[in-house]
This record gives C-alpha cells, structure tokens and sequence, in this order.
C-alpha cells in the first residue's frame, strides 16, 4: 500500500522541516512517503518552483548553526519528494492521489491559511475548484470518501493554537452549504484525523528555484488523539499529550521576540535588508530585547508556574537569533504583521492575565495597542 504524503504549501520552511524529516527517515529505511507538493494558489511567482520538485536529484537544504557547542555546516540533498502540483493546473491529477494514495496531508498555508471565501468556495465533485484551502481539502475529502474511504491523518503546520480543530472546523463550514450529505461527515469523524501540531526551526534563506537554508534546531510536536499516527520516527519529531508547552514557549519567546524587533524595524526605520543577527548587533536594541524578556515575557510564564523552562528557552532563543550562519531577514517575518501581533502578543497578555499574576509590561501593551484585534483581517 502506498504511503503517499501530500504537503499543501510550497515554502522553504516545509522544505527544510516535514520534508527533511521524511528524507531522513527514508535514508535511514523507514517505508515513508513520497510526498508530493502542492502549491494551493495560482501565483504565477511559483511556478517555477512547482516544476522544480520533480528533479529526482532532489534539493539541497544547508543547516547551518550551533549544536552542542559545536559548529554545523552540512549540505542534504532532499529527495522525499517526487514531484509537485498546481491545485488549479493539476486538479484531476491531485484528486486522485489524495483520494487513492494518501495517508498523510501536510499543510503550511501561512498566517491566513485558513481564510474562505464564501462566494468563491462553492464546488461540486465534478471539477469545479473553490479559492480557499478549507474549501479545496473539503472536496478532496469528500472524493476520497466516495472512492475508497480509507482513514487519513491530516497534519497542518500552521502556528495557530489548536491548527488541527481549527482546519477541520474550516473544512466542515465549507462542505455543509454544497450538498454534502451527513454521511460524509459521520466518515469524517471516525476515519480524519486532524491532528494538533507545533513546528520550530528557523528557515532563513530560499534556495532557487528551491532550497533552504536552516539552523541544525528543529522540532514537530504532534499532539496524541484518537487515529493520530506519525509519518516517520525521526529525533526531530515528539508525540506527546500536552502541546500547550510546546506551544506557549515558541509563541510566546522566539516568535513574539521576532515580532517585537519586526515592529522595531518597521517603525524606527531601519535598513530594509537588515537581519536579526545585523538588528541585535546593535547594542542598544539587544538591551531592548533582553529587558523585554526580563521584565514582560518571563513574569508572565513564571504567572503559569513554567518559570524554569521558560529561562531556559530564552537563553536558547537569544542564540538561535545569533547564529552567525543565517541571515534571517526582518522584512520576511514582518510579513502578516498584525496577525502575527494578535497570535504572538495579544494572545500572550490574555494568557498571562487568566493565570492571575499578569506583569505589567507596558512595551507589550503598547505594541497590542496599535492593532486591535477588532482589526485584524479587516
């Protein structure tokens, strides 16, 4: 039987993660994959990069940084995966492998994934394709429920707070106004699992036509529910019962302390090609970044009792950030500027407020400030 992945999502971040992991799996004899990569949209800009995945060389993905101490500067050639699609130019070829080969889906849509469009996401089974990824993923499961009905784990990569609820709740408002019928549904309770998931590592720079270069860092943690498998052992991957931990430190650290020098870099005029590496070598704003831990971050994780932890993730945060291997470009994580404020911050001050013992953290409170939530997406 195949062990087909299908990975929606074409960023140099799957490249360097999910796609990694797999290929090292493989390497090591695990029967895993292949994948094959989608991109969703019609962007003229990637489809290049679409064409380029069929390269039976592979592609080369650079880790570059510190691991226990040590320097890291290895060169992998990739080659789980076989081949990649356009879900607009290859509609019939990706139905049928999501309905006959699949087992896994991967999904890395960005911060506005999940978004639909109502009047644009209407289908039938017969061709017709929806803009959103909701409403795409919706018929695709609804073709291979009719063709075979085989159980299928869906694994989204999207940092957002229970990614896999959240997907199969898009997909389920998107297929009720087409026809669908109750069946479909009662199938896809008991056979689809949507699996919660957090990823962490830095993926700095693309490669052309595809690539990546990456920190050696690198974490999926999968949370454990009914039908939920793994796709591969690897190191790199955790199963665990409690994602939150995972999750509210990357969120809450090294993605909140990436939006906070975004908003430096925004508002302060800095070099438009500036990188966090180049941004933190300037003293003055390594200070800012350091006392914001101190004085906002860190009281508000030792309000929920993850004091220790959370000390220990920033003095880890602070050297990823220094890796004097990449160059990690502000312009790129200031992209989605606001949701990634509402996520990383405002979710933050809610968080540590409900523990009883929020700080004060006027920096945090002012930035919240600027985008009200009341705002985001609009």
């Amino acid at each position: 039987m195949s062990s087909r992945i299908i990975q929606f999502g074409t960023s140099r971040f799957l490249q360097a993660h999910a796609a990694f992991f797999v290929h090292e799996a493989r390497q090591s004899g695990q029967d895993v994959g292949p994948i094959t990569v989608v991109q969703i949209s019609g962007s003229s800009s990637r489809s290049g990069r679409v064409g380029a995945f069929g390269n039976p060389e592979g592609y080369p993905v650079i880790i570059r940084g510190m691991s226990n101490g040590q320097p890291v500067d290895r060169t992998v050639h990739v080659t789980s995966v076989d081949r990649g699609l356009s879900a607009l130019n290859h509609w019939q070829e990706l139905s049928q492998l999501f309905a006959e080969e699949a087992e896994f889906i991967i999904s890395n849509t960005g911060e506005t994934g999940y978004k639909t469009w109502p009047d644009e996401d209407g289908f039938t089974t017969d061709g017709q394709i929806p803009r959103s990824f909701p409403a795409k993923l919706a018929v695709l499961l609804v073709k291979r429920w009719q063709a075979s009905g085989r159980p299928l784990v869906i694994l989204p990569c999207e940092l957002m707070t229970g990614n896999g609820r959240v997907l199969k709740q898009a997909v389920i408002d998107c297929a009720k106004p087409n026809g669908v019928t109750p069946a479909f549904f009662k199938w896809l309770d008991a056979h689809v699992a949507f699996a919660e998931t957090l990823v962490d590592r830095i993926v700095s720079e693309p490669i052309e036509p595809i690539g990546a270069v990456a920190e050696p860092y690198a974490l999926w943690a999968i949370k454990r529910a009914p039908g939920v498998r793994l796709p591969c052992t690897h190191h790199g991957i955790v199963l665990t019962d409690d994602l939150e931990p995972y999750e509210r430190l990357k969120l809450h650290i090294l993605n909140l302390g990436h939006t906070f020098l975004a908003e430096i870099w925004q508002r302060e005029g800095r070099p438009t090609d500036e990188t966090v590496r180049a941004i933190l070598a300037d003293a003055s704003i390594r200070a800012r970044l350091d006392a914001l831990y101190q004085n906002e971050v860190l009281p508000g994780f030792a309000a929920n009792g993850v004091s220790a932890k959370a000390r220990t993730y920033v003095a880890t945060t602070i050297e990823r950030f220094l890796n004097p291997f990449l160059d990690h470009r502000i312009a790129d994580i200031a992209q989605h500027h606001p949701e990634k404020v509402a996520r990383r911050i405002h979710a933050f001050l809610a968080w540590a407020e409900k523990a009883g013992g929020a700080p004060e953290a006027p920096i945090l409170r002012q930035i919240a400030a600027r985008y009200p939530l009341n705002q985001v997406g609009s």
